[in-house]
């Protein structure tokens, strides 16, 4: 199964596509590691956000997308910007949208027989939530 992971922080999405085979973790080249937009009120940026996701998606044949979810009120709470974008990720026509809870990432990755070094991933700092995101989604599944 080949997922995306995507983290939502202000105007940006990570992302960090990955996939399980036969109990082998892979982590899936993928063009570009994160999707942003500069302004949330135009809608010709949402729509086009949505259009290379959705392509994106798409040619990597990636099956089902968990985003990380976001606090709604508290000091930690997401922004506007970045609800607009999970809507607009969960509107892309046929395509299977999770949402994950940190605590649950949190704790499936306690529980998990798995271990691994973030940093021998070769995966890029700001993308280490959208893959523990991933990692988490299918060592759930």
């Amino acid at each position: 199964m080949k997922v995306c992971g995507i983290e939502l922080k202000g105007n940006d999405a990570v992302i960090c596509m990955m996939s399980l085979d036969d109990g082998l973790f892979t982590l899936n080249e993928c063009r570009v590691k994160k999707l942003s937009i500069s302004d949330a009120k135009d809608q010709q940026q949402l729509q086009k956000f949505q259009f290379d996701l959705a392509k994106l998606i798409a040619d990597y044949q990636v099956e089902s997308v968990v985003i990380k979810e976001r606090l709604t009120r508290g000091k930690f709470a997401g922004g506007a910007v970045s609800f607009k974008l999970e809507a607009t990720i969960q509107l892309i026509e046929d395509l299977d949208v999770t949402l994950l809870a940190s605590s649950k990432i949190k704790e499936i990755i306690k529980n998990s027989h798995t271990t691994m070094n973030f940093k021998d991933t070769g995966l890029k700092q700001f993308q280490e939530q959208a893959f523990l995101t991933g990692f988490a989604y299918l060592e759930s599944l």
